[in-house]
């Protein structure tokens, strides 16, 4: 009896739970293989999923069930892949606060479960996912974000300092550097501000009640930073009226009402980016570093291709017979022959019903992502504001004077500059210049792709584009 039992109770287990251990495998094995993070299989199943909601720079957003110990970065890809972007490491995740009018980014460690427990129940902040080119900026080009009339650094290094250096003060808990300068700070429970000479330390940030002195028993303790985040003011002037545009503040993590921000404001961008990245660098300190660096080094440890590039060679097609062309610069010509023929080919592929359309008047650009027709020129500093003030950062746009032109708008030492493009006609075509017709480009998008490889009449290059998605 005991015999019969024991074997039907094994073969109930056999028959009803081993296809259904061996279904959960399966399933494991499909869903680990297709995930958009890199979690493994038991992570994503021992922790409790929640439903965030991302917003988009046009508004748009998208719900989704998240565990609940994802990183910023983990949020990053996962919108990286579903919209099939590219990945540049410049994608970021912000906290906006809308009630406060200030936005921060969220560091790519930070865990975004975390970030939202500090919210409060009708706050209505919100998760936005677009690009920030200037997250990182500062370990490539330090001195361009440190001025050196704003930096003291006790070392022996006699007041000369190169880029790694510089960095190195920072992150070494060992140095003492710091930030100094002037001001403007809200004054509590007042709507007057004054202006103070500030210094920043690693100990927290002081201001001076004696002019520029710097002893102890003139340097008042404002905040210190390890509960408390800097953020940046959206409407400083219109909110909290802010005497400049370049207003941010210190807030601490628990608290949820304006009253108790620490408000400040700079005379101009690079100041403010200083003592914000300063800022940042203290809190992190070489945890940002290892930010940086970790998208890199996957990079190296599983390159995209198999097959090196050096093994790729120019071909050429039109003979009888096939031919690998040695001579570099018939190979750029043929190159460049290749695009001028796509075009063309491009325009009679979209020419309506056979009629008669030029390739100068073909809209080739509209599909590109740097180009943003109806925006404005306010809306355009906007959005590369948003996006990075550094060196390059661009886009194209209609003008709002003239129709028939566009305008380019350029970044350049964190100001932001607009170029007009300018239509030239020659024997019935149509050409587009940016220098009273010198040079010439037939369309919008060779004209991109000339200022991204030579200078010409620009201050600098054409590096980053500003890009909107829509989640």
């Amino acid at each position: 009896i005991y015999l019969s039992l024991y074997l039907s109770i094994y073969l109930s287990l056999y028959i009803f739970i081993y296809p259904s251990i061996l279904q959960f495998k399966c399933l494991g094995s499909l869903v680990s293989s297709k995930l958009v993070f890199n979690f493994d299989w038991f992570r994503l199943f021992s922790t409790v999923l929640q439903v965030i909601k991302v917003y988009s720079e046009d508004n748009t957003s998208r719900a989704v069930e998240v565990p609940s110990d994802i990183t910023a970065r983990d949020i990053c890809q996962l919108f990286i892949l579903k919209n099939h972007c590219i990945d540049d490491h410049s994608w970021t995740l912000f906290e906006q606060i809308p009630h406060m009018s200030i936005e921060r980014t969220i560091e790519d460690h930070e865990s975004v479960m975390e970030v939202q427990s500090g919210w409060g129940m009708d706050s209505h902040c919100c998760l936005y996912f677009r690009k920030n080119y200037a997250k990182y900026e500062f370990f490539k080009k330090p001195l361009d974000f440190f001025p050196e009339h704003m930096v003291s650094i006790s070392s022996e290094t006699n007041g000369i300092m190169n880029h790694s250096q510089l960095i190195q003060t920072f992150l070494s808990s060992s140095s003492c550097p710091e930030i100094h300068g002037f001001l403007h700070a809200k004054e509590h429970g007042r709507k007057s501000w004054k202006k103070f000479y500030f210094v920043l330390r690693r100990s927290g940030l002081y201001f001076s009640n004696k002019g520029t002195s710097k002893e102890p028993r003139h340097l008042q303790f404002i905040a210190e930073f390890s509960d408390s985040d800097v953020y940046t003011l959206l409407s400083g002037k219109k909110v909290y009226g802010a005497p400049t545009d370049y207003g941010f503040c210190v807030k601490a993590s628990k608290l949820n009402s304006a009253r108790d921000l620490k408000l400040l404001c700079a005379d101009d961008e690079q100041t403010r980016t200083c003592w914000v990245t300063a800022m940042r660098l203290f809190k992190y300190g070489m945890q940002l570093y290892q930010n940086f660096i970790q998208p890199h080094q996957k990079q190296k440890s599983s390159p995209m291709r198999s097959i090196s590039e050096n093994s790729l060679v120019a071909m050429d097609f039109s003979g009888h017979k096939t031919r690998v062309i040695e001579n570099p610069s018939e190979a750029l010509s043929v190159a460049v022959e290749e695009g001028l023929s796509w075009r063309r080919k491009s325009c009679h592929r979209l020419s309506s019903h056979g009629s008669p359309i030029s390739c100068s008047s073909l809209a080739i650009h509209v599909a590109q992502p740097w180009f943003h027709s109806k925006l404005s020129r306010d809306e355009a500093q906007k959005l590369i504001t948003q996006q990075g003030l550094i060196d390059g950062v661009f886009l194209v746009r209609d003008s709002q004077s003239n129709p028939r032109t566009f305008v380019l708008s350029l970044c350049h030492t964190q100001k932001i500059k607009h170029f007009q493009i300018v239509p030239v006609e020659e024997n019935g075509e149509l050409f587009y210049s940016l220098d009273d017709g010198h040079t010439r480009f037939t369309d919008l998008l060779q004209l991109v792709e000339f200022y991204q490889l030579n200078r010409g009449v620009l201050p600098c290059k054409l590096k980053h584009h500003c890009a909107r998605i829509t989640l």
